[in-house]
């Protein structure tokens, strides 16, 4: 990836802050038993009760992303400077377009996050 050490530090921060933004008032709205959000150390834990937990982290010696779905697996993701956003790329799936896919069926209604 082209990103600078200090370029992927505030990209990454600047992705998992409104990660957490987003996700902290969602659950102030979601009557969904066991929802919990936390945000430690460059890891964002997602708990979404009886549809699993969600991990989200930094992962800054190889300037990716890494996030373990309950409902898809491990996925590691490098950014992408052209594009401002978050690629998979075995199958160039985004952060933020999984994150909103998953997230919509678990709440049943559309996610639109980051």
């Amino acid at each position: 990836s082209a990103l600078t050490e200090s370029d992927y530090h505030d990209v990454s921060t600047h992705t998992m802050e409104s990660l957490l933004d987003y996700l902290e008032e969602f659950g102030e709205s979601t009557s969904l038993p066991g929802f919990d959000v936390e945000y430690s150390s460059g890891v964002l834990t997602l708990e979404l009760g009886e549809h699993g937990t969600y991990v989200i982290n930094k992962q800054p010696p190889n300037k990716q992303i890494w996030l373990s779905s309950p409902l898809s697996g491990p996925k590691r993701f490098d950014y992408d400077t052209t594009e401002g956003k978050w690629f998979y790329s075995r199958d160039q799936t985004t952060l933020d377009g999984l994150l909103n896919q998953e997230l919509s069926a678990v709440f049943n209604q559309a996610i639109t996050i980051l």
